[in-house]
């Protein structure tokens, strides 16, 4: 069980050895209460049936593997978004390790987060405590410009008020009174990263336009011409906020990005280490109030946010993910109407070429089958895309998707002729997606890193698009929104789908006879 230190294994290379393997067996034998194989066979047979896709999507009280996060995971998303603001999480370190670990596994980058470390007595008798050392150590350690307050599960159960507890902690000297400490209740137990992020990005903006918590003057709106512009929480922020700052600029947008975190997911490795990078000043995230409109790009992640920006007399516009011609031809055609600015002609090339692509690629996309899983937003967003591909999106999944949600899937299906067999499933988790594969298989499957277990069970070939993306790198980098981001999509469509081909056509004389190199 040594390794060679001269040839140093991975793991699954190393636990293919004799002794691993023995190792392994013993375990299985002794301590594992192994049933018969045959019993076993059976069983997994039967799970592929619709007998058992009936009971799968009868049961009510299990989720097995959804495709969601926690609040929490959002709420450090939405914080990381704002100038030199470090995410506190009003919780346990086992928590926070899990938000910062997915993040950095995903962007391949450190995040920055801190807790109140609640440990059994914290849960007795309130984290008040533990928050006001919490912050006062993140104040003088990590030297903020601002410090932005969630919470857990632990937290949540036991009634912990943040607002109390931020006011006495300032009393007690743990930062200073003017200092800013917005915060949002996230329990972890509802909802989920979305949520977190909604709440979260709401926090803020109270904290600022509604005078911070009664330390301040509420602001008074003075319209000027610029508009608020919200990404959402969005595996693909890189790329994405970049794209659409390069296309504000084409149209001459005055803007505020709110809680912009493509910097700090994206530090360049030049001898520097920055613990914050870029996000919208403190200043800019105040001023935004006087904005003449804003605009997200997530309905589904927005709902709370928007619903308190409308209420300070801005116009309000929610879009779902809008990758393709038809979704970006919308935004922008509502960008100009906003602003009163025209659509560039450098912008509607980029138009031609995206339907030129298409045009080019439509024999093989035609008719595909898809299955697609994710938060709302961007399952709206990819079906939409594939109906104007000539694609079929039979299934579409969202463990955070609502019954409004599922309304809204089904007009879109319904407006194409290609969406005639297509369903949206809310609520639903990853092993009815399974049933759903085996009893009305699809040709293609999209979604994050954790649909690979149901290709390798299924055959359904994985199209990584969502987040979290663990075991691929990179793709945050390219934008997905807009008709750049639409190319990308397609390419990465296109991709997995002459992979296949090739992978069918591998076998010389049975399966391929002209070893075809053009398609």
């Amino acid at each position: 069980m040594t390794q060679n230190a001269e040839h140093i294994l991975d793991h699954s290379e190393l636990f293919r050895g004799d002794e691993y393997q023995q190792m392994l067996a013993n375990k299985k034998a002794l301590f594992e209460n192994p049933h018969d194989p045959a019993e076993v066979d059976r069983i997994k047979e039967w799970s592929k049936t619709p007998e058992y896709r009936e009971k799968n999507f009868a049961r009510e009280a299990l989720t097995v593997n959804p495709a969601k996060a926690c609040q929490p995971l959002g709420a450090v998303f939405a914080a990381l978004g704002f100038e030199s603001t470090l995410p506190f999480v009003h919780g346990s370190q086992g928590c926070v390790a899990y938000y910062r670990s997915h993040l950095s596994r995903h962007f391949k980058e450190p995040t920055s987060c801190v807790s109140s470390s609640m440990t059994e007595d914290a849960a007795v008798f309130g984290g008040l405590n533990n928050l006001t050392d919490g912050l006062a150590n993140s104040y003088n350690m990590y030297k903020p410009k601002m410090i932005a307050v969630a919470t857990t599960c632990m937290a949540e159960v036991i009634g912990d008020d943040l607002n109390a507890f931020i006011k006495t902690s300032k009393e007690k000297g743990s930062v200073p009174a003017d200092y800013d400490v917005p915060f949002a209740h996230t329990p972890a137990f509802v909802g989920s990263h979305v949520t977190g992020y909604d709440n979260t990005l709401k926090g803020i903006l109270e904290h600022f336009w509604d005078g911070k918590a009664g330390t301040a003057p509420k602001l008074q709106r003075r319209a000027n011409n610029t508009i608020n512009f919200i990404g959402g929480f969005d595996g693909y922020t890189v790329g994405n906020i970049r794209e659409i700052k390069r296309i504000f600029k084409l149209m001459r947008i005055g803007y505020t990005i709110l809680a912009d975190n493509s910097d700090v997911f994206d530090t360049p490795t030049d001898g520097e280490f920055r613990m914050y990078d870029g996000g919208t000043t403190l200043k800019d995230a105040a001023n935004a109030v006087h904005a003449k409109a804003t605009i997200s790009m997530q309905q589904y992640c927005t709902e709370k946010t928007l619903a308190f920006i409308k209420g300070h007399d801005q116009e309000v516009v929610a879009f779902n993910h809008p990758l393709g011609v038809s979704a970006t031809d919308e935004f922008l055609m509502t960008l100009s109407r906003i602003t009163n600015r025209a659509i560039p002609n450098a912008l509607e090339r980029e138009r031609g070429r995206l339907v030129d692509a298409m045009a080019d690629s439509s024999a093989h996309v035609h008719g595909k089958k898809f299955a697609i899983y994710g938060d709302p937003d961007l399952c709206y967003g990819l079906a939409a895309f594939l109906l104007e591909l000539g694609a079929e999106p039979t299934h579409v999944l969202s463990t955070n998707g609502s019954k409004a949600w599922e309304q809204k899937m089904q007009a879109l299906f319904a407006s194409s002729p290609f969406g005639k067999n297509c369903r949206a499933f809310p609520g639903k988790d990853l092993w009815h997606m399974r049933s759903l594969l085996f009893t009305e298989p699809v040709d293609f499957l999209i979604g994050n890193t954790y649909g690979k277990y149901l290709e390798r069970d299924t055959g359904t070939p994985l199209i990584r698009i969502g987040f979290p993306i663990f075991d691929r790198h990179h793709h945050h980098r390219y934008p997905v929104w807009g008709y750049q981001g639409g190319m990308n999509v397609l390419v990465k469509i296109l991709d997995k789908i002459f992979d296949e081909i090739d992978r069918k056509t591998s076998s010389v004389g049975k399966t391929d006879y002209s070893f075809d190199i053009i398609r």
